[in-house]
């Protein structure tokens, strides 16, 4: 019985040594681990940048940059830290609205484009939409904010208290919470 003790012992002592040399053995640098760890932003830079958007064959806009960042991270975006000037195209090939803003950030799986700094919007008929930001869709064709923004064009000048949609070619804008003069005809609706 006692060999059976003795044994017993050794097998206990041996295990806890092995146990201590695992334990010992597994400690890693913290700062290796948090290496392994760290998100990796991958940045491209393009300077001087033209470039044309076309869908189904037919150009629908030309975009000009001096300065492009494309930025991959969990969310990949296109960042214009300068300024931005795109030219919107009609179905003939005319430019039919051009945008202006000092800084733009395009999200690509979005199709979506945050707009911000002297935004302004303008049609070859004069009418001029300028928000401090604004929102592009390019799914929808669409222009949207939830901030202050005017629209002006021949008799119309709408200062938008809360807001705004409005068509990429300015044909069609909804203030959320409008304030403004609009010339009416004799039916009522605006000239």
């Amino acid at each position: 019985m006692t060999n059976f003790f003795s044994y017993t012992k050794i097998f206990y002592t041996a295990a806890l040594i092995t146990g201590c040399c695992f334990v010992y053995s597994c400690e890693n640098d913290v700062k290796v681990v948090n290496d392994w760890n760290k998100a990796v932003i991958m940045k491209e830079e393009a300077i001087n940048v033209e470039s044309y958007l076309s869908q189904s064959g037919k150009m629908k806009a030309k975009l000009k940059a001096p300065l492009m960042y494309r930025v991959s991270t969990d969310t990949l975006y296109v960042e214009f830290p300068n300024s931005l000037h795109v030219d919107f195209y009609d179905s003939t090939n005319k430019v039919e609205t051009w945008l202006d803003s000092k800084y733009a950030k395009y999200y690509e799986g979005l199709g979506k484009v945050y707009l911000r700094d002297s935004v302004i919007v303008i049609t070859l008929k004069g009418d001029t939409l300028k928000a401090p930001d604004l929102w592009w869709d390019q799914n929808t064709k669409l222009f949207y904010t939830d901030k202050y923004a005017t629209y002006t064009g021949i008799g119309k000048n709408i200062y938008g208290g809360k807001g705004l949609t409005a068509t990429q070619d300015l044909n069609s804008v909804i203030f959320h919470q409008p304030t403004g003069t609009v010339k009416v005809s004799d039916s009522g609706f605006p000239q």
